[in-house]
């Protein structure tokens, strides 16, 4: 009797410690950039830990051009290697809030993501230009 239940419990951990390792594997597909994506979502990439103070400025810059007063009142980024990934986060974030705030009385069908398209487009170059993908 004991020998069942030991056989059987050994089995019991042999097929948690498979069905672990395999349904991560089968549920997910590798992406050409080298991320996992799990099948009908998109593909997960995490932000860098850091930036480069140039696509920093630039993307402060873009944000500035498309009217965001929060970007065109940060001071640009100099005599540094590198920033925080932070720095760019939170500048993205403020002027999605701000365009979002401003633009909140255009009618539905002139607005993509609650702001105008090319506040919308705008946010989504700066964060491309810093590698960023969650803000």
């Amino acid at each position: 009797m004991q020998f069942i239940v030991r056989t059987g419990m050994a089995a019991a951990l042999a097929v948690g410690a498979l069905a672990a390792v395999v349904a991560p594997a089968s549920a997910s597909a590798v992406v050409a950039d080298g991320a996992h994506a799990v099948s009908g979502a998109h593909p997960v990439v995490a932000n860098p830990k850091t930036i480069k103070p140039a696509a920093y400025n630039q993307a402060r810059s873009i944000l500035a051009n498309a009217g965001s007063q929060t970007a065109a009142k940060s001071h640009p980024v100099h005599g540094k290697d590198d920033v925080p990934v932070s720095y760019g986060t939170s500048l993205l974030a403020a002027a999605r809030d701000e365009f979002r705030h401003t633009d909140r009385n255009l009618p539905a069908k002139q607005k993509k993501s609650d702001m105008s398209i090319p506040h919308y487009n705008a946010i989504h170059s700066a964060a491309k230009t810093m590698g960023i993908d969650r803000w």
